[in-house]
């Protein structure tokens, strides 16, 4: 006799239900993650929300900045036939490639403005900040590869643990009087994943872009929370 060992010991209907609010559930803690990463930062929570929104409408948005275009050999094989012979030819022509560079709104744009008003809000936490963007540059730039066709890419992890790992090392070693260690720890972390990022990964590559045959180059990737702007708050979390 047949048994049948596996089967769902309830409804379709209540198994879409349960895939609805798993989906609902983790869409709500991820939510819940990146307001509680803002307002770690000193925002509040109806600021941090409006940032979410800005970022996730502005992901799609590209700025075009300028126009690189390089020129490409190519080489192809031609056939010719003479007296039913076939002889291969190679035959070079010049392709020309035309990248536009962009920066993305919620990528990049949004996440500069934060930095930028997090050390004009604490001028005292400037020296931490810009140690930790030059080590997030260094590090961001080592690992950062082209990619024809593609652009500039990054390990998504790289910059966001090197800024944190930055922020908490460089906080533990030097004590600025002006500056609390977990107001610096956290502008550091955030700056150097934001700026870091974009220095080592994007502006320091920009002259290898234009050989890369990719039609758009994006500062600070296209895509929901993306590239920079995850470097960011990614960082602030692990701290």
């Amino acid at each position: 006799m047949r048994r049948q060992l596996f089967y769902i010991p309830f409804s379709l209907t209540f198994l879409l239900l349960l895939i609805f609010i798993l989906i609902f559930g983790l869409g709500s803690l991820f939510f819940g993650i990146v307001v509680s990463a803002f307002m770690k930062i000193g925002f509040s929570i109806e600021d941090a929300l409006l940032i979410l929104l800005l970022s996730l409408l502005g992901s799609s948005i590209n700025i075009p900045l300028a126009t690189l275009r390089s020129d490409a050999p190519v080489v192809r094989d031609t056939y010719v036939r003479v007296f039913g012979v076939s002889y291969k030819v190679p035959f070079r022509r010049v392709i020309r490639n035309e990248t536009t560079i962009a920066v993305n709104v919620g990528g990049a744009i949004i996440p500069i403005l934060i930095s930028a008003y997090l050390l004009m809000k604490f001028p005292s936490s400037l020296l931490l900040a810009g140690a930790g963007i030059l080590i997030v540059t260094i590090i961001t730039h080592s690992v950062a590869k082209p990619i024809r066709g593609i652009g500039i890419a990054t390990p998504a992890l790289v910059p966001p643990l090197a800024a944190a790992l930055a922020a908490i090392l460089l906080t533990s070693i030097i004590h600025i009087p002006d500056c609390p260690i977990d107001q610096c720890r956290v502008v550091t972390a955030y700056a150097g994943g934001v700026l870091g990022t974009l220095i080592g990964a994007d502006l320091l590559n920009l002259g290898k872009i234009k050989n890369l045959g990719a039609p758009v180059a994006s500062i600070g990737g296209a895509g929901t929370f993306d590239g920079i702007f995850l470097s960011g708050f990614i960082a602030l979390l692990l701290i």
